[in-house]
């Protein structure tokens, strides 16, 4: 099996030299570069697994080159690296169309987890299973998703946190077993990622004044269920 090809865009050169090398020893195929114009034209020749984006970085910071990306119809798990730890700051990332965040300085090791739950999520499920709840269907082969003949696009956590509610429709996920399926690991209790991504399955799917299909049972978690 050929290795996963990873980006780093780092201007830090201590702190990409070491990710890129502690990446290699795990047997990726890594490209490094310092700056957002050079991450950007890295994404437009070659086609990566994942990408891991600094915020700060000169010519283009993060936020603009994950959007960019998005805007490009490039999919891939975006994992950005930030020294920023206001909450909203943290928004913006996954506005951006980022998929995960981790806050500086962090720990090689949860770094390693976050790729490897980033990438397990973006393998493909080798089933054709479509997934219906009233109005609302989804696709989990080709990971497209209607309301009645209206297209919804949806990022891939967005998709990945539909699929899973979808998957058992009428029953109340835990917060707590969300972010272990969806994120791959526990996110501190106080963590707003879940409750962003939940806004945004809400606005995506009622963008026509729809019923609302994604519910709240408060103190427990998220259920998808016919109104």
């Amino acid at each position: 099996m050929d290795s996963r090809k990873v980006l780093i865009a780092e201007d830090d050169s201590s702190v990409r030299k070491a990710v890129q090398r502690v990446l290699e020893l795990e047997n990726y195929a890594v490209t490094a570069v310092n700056d957002g114009k050079a991450a950007l034209e890295a994404l437009a020749k070659s086609r990566f697994d994942l990408a891991v984006l600094d915020v700060m970085m000169p010519f283009a910071d993060g936020l603009t080159v994950c959007r960019e990306a998005r805007h490009r119809g490039i999919d891939i798990p975006i994992l950005l690296l930030t020294a920023r730890v206001e909450v909203g700051d943290r928004v913006a990332g996954l506005d951006a169309g980022a998929d995960d965040y981790l806050v500086k300085p962090f720990v090689i090791d949860e770094l390693l987890a976050r790729c490897r739950a980033l990438l397990r999520r973006s393998q493909p499920t080798g089933s054709s299973t479509q997934l219906r709840v009233g109005d609302l269907t989804l696709n989990s082969l080709t990971r497209e998703v209607h309301r009645g003949e209206r297209a919804i696009e949806l990022t891939k956590t967005e998709f990945d946190l539909l699929e899973l509610l979808m998957q058992q429709p009428g029953i109340v996920v835990s917060r707590e077993t969300i972010y272990e399926a969806i994120w791959g690991y526990n996110f501190e209790t106080n963590s707003k990622s879940l409750d962003v991504y939940i806004g945004y399955l809400r606005r995506k799917t009622e963008e026509n004044n729809e019923s609302r299909v994604v519910f709240t049972v408060r103190g427990v978690g998220y259920t998808v269920k016919q109104s």
